[in-house]
């Protein structure tokens, strides 16, 4: 039957579920989504992907929460193992705390301190208070993208960038 219409599901005359999979239905979240940045781990890709579909759909607190989350994740995965000096276990739990231990233990990038003020005030407005606007959750978009890009994003271009170079220079 679909080679009679020349590959047109349009121009079928019957319902189509018989010819496809419907695993879920899409929204304008995602379509109008911001797209996550590239080779994320898989637990952290959920939940920025979760973030921007809310921020496409102007649920700015939910958004803004799940761009702290992927904040907290990354950084909790930043923090040497054992016994460090000033790293106790409330700064391992408390992002507030973490995020400066890191950047002043140079673990994160000094030129997004600034920009990672943003997390602590709006990501716990976000959480506790629900008081989050577009500006405050793209705020958080922002450091967001750029803590990702920094740690998983960069670095794999980099790497696949070596692989390639070496690839050409052993043929």
């Amino acid at each position: 039957m679909f080679d009679r219409v020349k590959g047109r599901l349009e121009a079928l005359d019957v319902v189509i579920n018989g010819f496809v999979n419907v695993e879920r239905y899409l929204s304008i979240g995602d379509i109008a989504a911001e797209p996550p940045p590239e080779y994320l781990p898989e637990h952290i890709l959920a939940a920025f992907n979760e973030g921007a579909k809310c921020l496409a759909v102007g649920c700015f607190n939910a958004a803004g929460t799940m761009f702290r989350l992927c904040v907290d994740m990354t950084t909790k995965e930043k923090l040497p193992s054992g016994d460090v000096e000033g790293l106790n276990s409330k700064t391992r739990r408390d992002l507030g705390l973490r995020l400066p231990w890191l950047f002043d233990n140079r673990y994160l990038p000094e030129d997004l301190r600034d920009l990672s003020h943003c997390i602590k005030e709006d990501g716990n407005d976000g959480a506790h208070q629900g008081t989050l606007t577009e500006a405050d959750a793209l705020d958080l978009l922002d450091f967001t993208t750029e803590l990702l890009e920094r740690i998983y994003t960069q670095p794999e271009k980099v790497k696949l960038a070596a692989e390639r170079r070496a690839q050409r220079r052993s043929t």
